[in-house]
C-alpha cells in the first residue's frame, strides 16, 4: 500500500477509536496569580489535562497539519519551529523544519529544539508524548475533529493557549460567515444532487459517512452522500459503488497518476451514470481533508462543483 495512503488511513482509523475521549465543549484559559505575581493561565486539552503557562509561548512544535493551519490563521504561525511532512499550507509552512510524518515524531529532535509548547495529536502514543512531558516540555493535545463544532473548539483552545482569544473568535465568525453565504446560495435547491465521495482509490477504496466532518461539508453544501447512512470512514468494494450508481463522483485522491482516468478504467464502472456523463471531479485534498480554518472553503468548493450554475 502507498505510504501516504497508509499513513492517512491510519490517522482516520485511530481518530475513530479515540474520538470518545473528545469533549464537545472546549475549555478556555483561566488566569491565576503565580507566586512571583506574574499572571499565569491554564488551558485544558482534549485529554482532560490542565496545562499551565507562565507566559505566552514563543516557540511551538505542531504535530498535525490542521493545527498548523489554525495557528497561521490566528497570526502566530511564525512561532512554529517544528512541523510535519504534510504541513504544506500556507506557503510559509513549507519552510518549517520537519520533525514528524504525522504518525511518528522525532522526540530527540523536538527535545533539542526545546519549544515552549508542543501541540500534539492523539495518534501519537501516550508513551512517546510522556517522553516529552518528562523532559519538562508543555504538551497540549488536540483530538481529531469530527464536526465543525469540534473545529471551532480547536480554534478556541489554540487561541487560548497563544493568548489571542479575540482572534480566535474572529476566525470562527469568519468561517461561519463563509458557510452561511454558501448555504444562502444553495437554499433554493429543491432536488439535491447525490454524490459518491472517494478519499482513497482502488484497491483500498474508502469513502466517508456520518459523524465525520467531511460528511458535514457535504451536507452544508446541500448534496446527498450516497453512503451517508453508514458510520465513519468506510471501506468499499467496487461492486458497492456500482450498485449505488452515483450520478456524480467527487474524489480527493492526488497521489496516483490521473485519478479520474483510474476511476473510469475500473471494471464495470463504465456503466455508472457519473462515468457516462463525465461527471467526475477532483477536489483539493488538503482543503477537503483537514478539519481546520478552511472548512468554509471546503463547503464552497463542493457547492460550486455540484451546482456551478448557482455560482455563475
Amino acid at each position: 500500500m502507498n505510504k501516504q495512503l497508509r499513513n492517512w488511513l491510519a490517522v482516520l482509523i485511530l481518530s475513530i477509536l479515540l474520538v470518545g475521549c473528545q469533549e464537545t465543549e472546549k475549555n478556555t484559559a483561566v488566569e491565576t496569580d503565580s507566586v512571583q505575581g506574574v499572571k499565569e493561565y491554564t488551558v485544558t486539552d482534549d485529554m482532560g489535562k490542565e496545562v499551565t503557562f507562565e507566559e505566552v509561548p514563543e516557540t511551538i512544535v505542531s504535530l498535525q497539519p490542521s493545527n498548523t493551519e489554525i495557528l497561521f490563521a490566528l497570526g502566530v504561525g511564525d512561532k512554529i519551529v517544528g512541523a510535519t511532512e504534510f504541513d504544506t499550507y500556507p506557503e510559509e509552512a513549507l519552510e518549517i523544519e520537519r520533525v514528524s510524518d504525522s504518525m511518528k515524531f522525532n522526540a530527540e529532535r523536538i527535545l533539542e529544539i526545546n519549544p515552549d509548547v508542543v501541540i500534539a495529536y492523539t495518534t501519537g502514543s501516550e508513551e512517546e508524548l510522556k517522553v516529552l512531558e518528562d523532559a519538562g516540555l508543555d504538551v497540549f493535545v488536540i483530538q481529531s475533529a469530527l464536526s465543525f463544532e469540534d473545529v471551532y473548539g480547536d480554534i478556541e483552545q489554540l487561541a487560548a493557549v497563544m493568548g489571542v482569544e479575540d482572534k480566535g473568535t474572529d476566525l470562527v465568525d469568519s468561517i461561519k460567515t463563509t458557510i452561511q453565504s454558501v448555504q444562502d446560495k444553495v437554499s433554493g435547491v429543491s432536488d439535491q444532487k447525490h454524490v459518491y465521495f472517494e478519499i482513497s482509490p482502488s484497491p483500498e477504496i474508502f469513502t466517508t459517512g456520518k459523524n465525520t466532518f467531511q460528511q458535514e461539508v457535504l451536507s452544508k453544501a446541500k448534496v446527498v452522500n450516497i453512503f451517508g447512512d453508514q458510520e465513519g470512514w468506510i471501506k468499499l468494494s467496487e461492486e458497492d459503488v456500482i450498485k449505488k450508481n452515483p450520478p456524480i463522483i467527487l474524489t480527493t485522491v492526488n497521489y496516483v497518476e490521473d485519478p479520474i482516468g483510474e476511476i473510469k478504467a475500473r471494471p464495470g464502472w463504465n456503466q455508472l451514470e457519473a462515468v457516462q456523463n463525465n461527471s467526475i471531479f477532483q477536489l483539493d485534498q488538503d482543503i477537503m481533508s483537514r478539519p481546520g480554518p478552511r472548512i468554509g472553503e471546503a463547503v464552497e468548493l463542493v457547492a460550486k462543483t455540484v451546482y456551478p450554475e448557482i455560482f455563475e
